[in-house]
């Protein structure tokens, strides 16, 4: 079974396809063509054990300036140090979340996502397939938990929600499990693979 879904995997994430945005679902958002955007990567850790796979994700903490106590992947800008987003991606999953290097074998990546903060994130899938000890790193993370991966590439699993921002009515993807209420660029990111898995 591990090696059908990495397989599966694979083949949905050597398709093309668009990037996506955090105003896909907001068409009537004019976005500047001159705007800078900061290159980011997050990991997508799909953790292969005795079970079905889930994927890891964190719970960002309240304490922090942007997107605090949201659910979010391991994954933040690049730094001058990274050799590229990939690198960037498997260097914060080891400080967010403690993934020895090496221990990621990366499977794909999705196309790029915007941010409405500004960032240029590329999705890095990987499969974990030996368990470690998850550290939270304590300054930015909140808590580790891991989502069955058949749930987030459920479509039916999927909703759109809206809610007020700058004045404007903006929508959306949730994909709720349990007591985390998973939205935003995390939700469409999700979206996408699954979406890819579904061709």
């Amino acid at each position: 079974m591990p090696n059908d879904t990495i397989a599966a995997l694979r083949a949905a994430l050597a398709h093309d396809g668009a990037e996506t945005s955090d105003f896909d679902l907001n068409p009537e958002t004019v976005l500047p063509p001159e705007r800078a955007l900061l290159p980011a990567g997050v990991l997508v850790p799909v953790q292969f054990g005795d079970g079905a796979p889930r994927v890891i994700l964190t719970k960002r903490s309240s304490a922090l300036k942007h997107h605090p106590g949201q659910i979010s992947f391991p994954g933040g800008k690049q730094d001058e140090d990274d050799a590229d987003v990939t690198a960037a991606a498997l260097r914060e999953a080891h400080e967010e979340i403690g993934l020895p290097y090496g221990l990621a074998q990366v499977l794909g990546h999705l196309p790029a996502h915007e941010t409405v903060t500004g960032f240029h994130v590329t999705p890095v899938i990987a499969a974990i397939a030996q368990p470690f000890d998850i550290v939270a790193e304590p300054g930015e993370v909140e808590e580790v938990f891991t989502v069955p991966l058949a749930h987030l590439l459920d479509p039916d699993n999927f909703l759109i929600e809206s809610r007020r921002w700058r004045g404007s009515r903006r929508h959306y993807f949730t994909v709720p499990y349990g007591p985390y209420y998973i939205w935003g660029a995390t939700a469409r990111m999700l979206r996408a693979l699954a979406q890819r898995m579904e061709t």
